[in-house]
């Protein structure tokens, strides 16, 4: 019995749901005649046939629809798997990059995954459904195993590839620790030789102090004795404990104010010395600035005497020069 397509599944998530409603429609138009005539044998082999047909008119779909590589279909999953191997190989042989090959081997189960839904979905468009469905199935776990089996490779290829990287590095390592073997026997050596000279010095030191413990005895009893000496001559003069602790607060207190007086001292002393060298500094300043100003005066009084002179002369110039145009004056006359 014939199936109505199903509205499950909303054909706007797919980029080719336009072209899809397109190429079902004539499908449709012959499945109702099919049912109509009460023939479907002689109407399976059309619908095959229209299946093939709509599947190599859904390659034509645009390249650069979401999820679709450039070059790769959704009816030709082989060509696509055949177009990333060659990818990946070129790039393995290229430089070997791992990032790139898992990026495509990526990109191809992504395509995988999106090619099985587009198919899905056409599925529900046909009359076959059931077995439109399985031969999707199987195609997209053909392209996942496929894609399995690389990813297994590039797996293995990745793992080879670190070992031989550690196996390197052990290897520059081993020959860095060969390299410095000598200099790390001769620290070993004397870092040996210090530390035994420290436990001489030590055992030293130790036996030195043991043969001063008597003394250190002796010191300490007669410190003792003094002190006990001490509270016997305060309780003959009648001091008793508190007072001569009131004793030692007011001596602490006098030596405290002492030096803080002489600190006081210190900094007066220190504040004149500055002010001192500041006025000597000053007086030096005033001193080169009178010999300036004197130097100065004695320039200025030098310009004017000379400024001076100079008008006595010329006045003299006008003198002559009147006194000879009287006497060409007179000549003329």
């Amino acid at each position: 019995m014939f199936r109505c397509p199903s509205t499950t599944l909303p054909i706007s998530r797919f980029p080719f749901a336009s072209l899809t409603v397109a190429l079902a429609a004539p499908l449709a138009n012959r499945v109702a005649a099919c049912v109509a005539a009460a023939s479907f044998a002689v109407c399976a082999p059309a619908f095959a046939q229209d299946q093939s047909t709509q599947s190599g008119q859904a390659a034509l779909a645009p390249s650069g629809a979401p999820g679709v590589a450039s070059g790769v279909t959704a009816a030709n999953p082989a060509s696509g798997t055949d177009a990333a191997a060659t990818a990946a190989d070129g790039t393995a042989n290229s430089g070997n990059d791992f990032d790139a090959r898992q990026a495509v081997l990526n990109h191809r189960s992504e395509e995988n995954n999106y090619n099985y839904a587009v198919a899905q979905h056409d599925c529900y468009s046909k009359f076959f459904v059931n077995y439109c469905l399985g031969k999707a199935r199987d195609k997209m776990r053909t392209v996942q195993a496929g894609i399995r089996k690389e990813q297994l490779a590039l797996d293995d290829e990745e793992r080879t590839a670190r070992a031989r990287q550690r196996d390197e590095q052990a290897a520059i390592k081993r020959a860095q620790d060969e390299a410095n073997a000598p200099q790390r026997a001769a620290d070993d050596a004397r870092n040996a030789q210090a530390y035994q000279d420290k436990q001489r010095q030590h055992q030293l030191d130790q036996a030195q102090r043991n043969a001063e413990a008597p003394q250190r005895a002796a010191n300490e009893q007669a410190y003792q004795q003094k002190q006990q000496q001490h509270a016997l001559d305060q309780a003959q003069r009648g001091i008793s404990t508190p007072q001569a602790a009131a004793n030692q607060k007011a001596y602490d207190q006098k030596q405290a104010d002492f030096q803080r007086k002489l600190d006081e001292a210190h900094q007066q002393a220190a504040q004149k010395a500055q002010e001192r060298v500041e006025k000597q500094q000053s007086y030096q300043r005033k001193q080169a600035d009178a010999a300036q100003h004197a130097k100065d005066v004695q320039t200025r009084q030098q310009q004017a005497a000379e400024k001076a002179q100079q008008k006595q002369q010329e006045q003299l110039q006008e003198q002559q020069q009147l006194e000879q145009q009287q006497k060409q004056q007179q000549q003329g006359q």
